[in-house]
């Protein structure tokens, strides 16, 4: 029986290092865990992964973080944005939870600050991006108008399943689509901005299903028994992601073989560069941190390559391959 033909796409935004549990940074950014990159990179050219680096403007600001990534070369990796408004000037006022997500800041704020990010990662990598993550996930419409008038084409702000207080991509797509500028979670008419979701689902193939499940279980009376890690120790019901800080490898497998089942085509990964240290974003508090990271995406690779034909790419070569000639 032939293989199925799949796309491996590695996602990195790629920032500076803080402890998530704490305040948003304002000044001083650290992005120490930037000189773990070329090990990364080493690691991730042996496995033939191209990985997409969105980057945001502390990074494209350091001297040695934008002269590493421009070391990398075009050939291997791609150069993408990554904004996150509180370390991303102009600065209006103080970030609160709120307002550090993009789509809850003015059109005329959001257009002032992703000018500067695109202008310093051109200006100091050298590349122009056609690749865009908003910092702590959402996406709208006033946002893609934005991203498609600096030339971006691809974005991938959509976290699907996921819902905090301010906005909600619980039911978009779980596949690469056309999102519509009235509705983000949906598939519209436009053709200039694609987006492509990060994986993420359960060990069950209907998703849908499981995820009713799920949150059922978050509520009274089934918090108070605890079902939903009742039903995660039994392996019955397990939420995974396609990320090496937030599950193992084993799990991360039985993710894709739920999609599989689903004859998904596309399996995003995705990981912050700042769990190749450890102990700085309360994530990772595992010692020799990148080591971990990439043997458990080796695991999922050489998994993925025995039962299915891969082709590892970019955002941006994802999208041409599934767009090119198709309305």
């Amino acid at each position: 029986m032939d293989k199925p033909k799949v796309f491996f796409v590695l996602s990195v935004d790629t920032e500076e290092e803080w402890d998530w549990s704490g305040p948003f940074p304002n000044d001083n950014f650290c992005v120490d865990n930037t000189k773990e990159l070329p090990a990364f990179q080493n690691f991730c050219q042996e496995l033939q992964i191209k990985p997409t680096y969105l980057v945001d403007y502390p990074v494209a600001n350091d001297e040695y973080a934008s002269q590493v990534l421009k070391s990398f070369g075009s050939d291997n990796c791609e150069i993408g944005a990554h904004l996150h408004p509180w370390a991303n000037p102009p600065f209006f006022n103080e970030t609160s939870d709120f307002t550090s997500h993009v789509i809850n800041l003015s059109v005329e704020q959001t257009k002032q600050k992703l000018n500067q990010l695109i202008e310093k990662i051109e200006a100091n990598i050298g590349v122009e991006p056609k690749s865009f993550r908003t910092g702590r996930w959402g996406i709208n419409g006033d946002v893609l108008k934005l991203l498609i008038d600096q030339g971006i084409d691809v974005d991938t702000s959509i976290y699907p399943l996921y819902v905090n207080d301010h906005f909600t991509c619980e039911n978009a797509s779980r596949v690469p689509y056309w999102p519509d500028f009235q509705n983000t979670n949906e598939a519209g008419e436009q053709r200039d901005i694609f987006e492509i979701p990060v994986t993420c689902g359960f060990n069950r193939s209907s998703t849908s299903l499981a995820q009713k499940l799920h949150k059922l279980c978050e509520k009274p009376p089934f918090n108070w028994l605890r079902i939903n890690g009742l039903l995660w120790h039994t392996l019955i019901l397990r939420k995974l992601y396609l990320s090496p800080e937030l599950c193992s490898e084993n799990d991360m497998v039985r993710l894709v073989k739920s999609k599989l089942k689903n004859n998904h085509s596309v399996f995003h990964m995705y990981l912050h560069s700042s769990s190749l240290i450890e102990r700085v974003t309360g994530l990772n508090n595992e010692p020799h941190a990148r080591e971990l990271i990439c043997k458990r995406i080796q695991h999922v690779v050489q998994y993925l390559t025995s039962v299915a034909d891969v082709e590892f790419c970019t955002l941006s070569q994802v999208k041409a391959s599934m767009t090119t000639g198709r309305a």
